[in-house]
């Protein structure tokens, strides 16, 4: 029932009136945005339009005239100034000492040169004084009656001695196994004892001595 009633005349006529109402308030606040966001842009273009202008500054209160400022003194300009290098200096100082000793090997030279000059000089001279003051003498003449024939000497031919060397008795010992052991055959076995016993007889002989 209550439904019903309200879906009445009376409904339908309020509807349109509340649509309406909301659609103008709608419009109303876009066209205030509007307005809004057009001051904002204009105040930026302001803003920017006198940035790029520039303004003078006033004159002062105080002053009818302008104030003009004290310049600062100039400087005077720089004079530039030739730089020594350390290694220029050194490679002067190379070059000179180069030139001395180049200067001081050609007068060696040239000393050694005229000394070498002096030095033949006088053994001209030399030779010239010993060629005035020697006598000459005519040398002997061979005898060609009585020529030189060789002879054959008349003395004996040397007799070979055996040479005394001292021998220790461990050396001659180690000498007589060695040909003891190199040995071979029954014959050279009996000689073995006479062999030693010569050697042991001629070292006492030569300690005695």
């Amino acid at each position: 029932m209550s439904c019903n009633d309200m879906s009445g005349p009376s409904r339908l006529q309020h509807l349109p009136s509340s649509v309406e109402k909301a659609e103008a308030l709608y419009q109303q606040r876009g066209q205030l945005k509007e307005e809004q966001l057009m001051k904002k842009i204009q105040k930026l273009v302001g803003e920017e339009e006198k940035l790029r202008m520039p303004i003078a500054q006033g004159l002062p209160w105080t002053t009818d005239e302008p104030k003009c400022l004290i310049k600062p003194p100039v400087k005077k300009n720089t004079i530039p100034i030739d730089l020594k290098l350390h290694s220029d200096i050194r490679a002067v100082e190379r070059a000179r000492f180069a030139h001395q000793v180049a200067e001081k090997g050609r007068l060696i030279k040239q000393y050694k040169m005229e000394r070498e000059r002096q030095q033949k000089l006088e053994e001209k001279e030399e030779i010239k004084r010993l060629r005035k003051e020697l006598i000459p003498k005519a040398q002997l003449m061979p005898y060609f009656d009585r020529p030189f024939v060789p002879r054959r000497s008349e003395k004996q031919p040397t007799v070979p001695r055996e040479p005394k060397f001292c021998i220790p008795r461990h050396k001659t010992i180690k000498c007589c196994r060695m040909s003891c052991n190199d040995m071979s055959g029954p014959s050279q076995l009996q000689h073995l004892p006479s062999s030693v016993e010569k050697a042991e007889a001629l070292y006492k002989n030569r300690i005695l001595q």
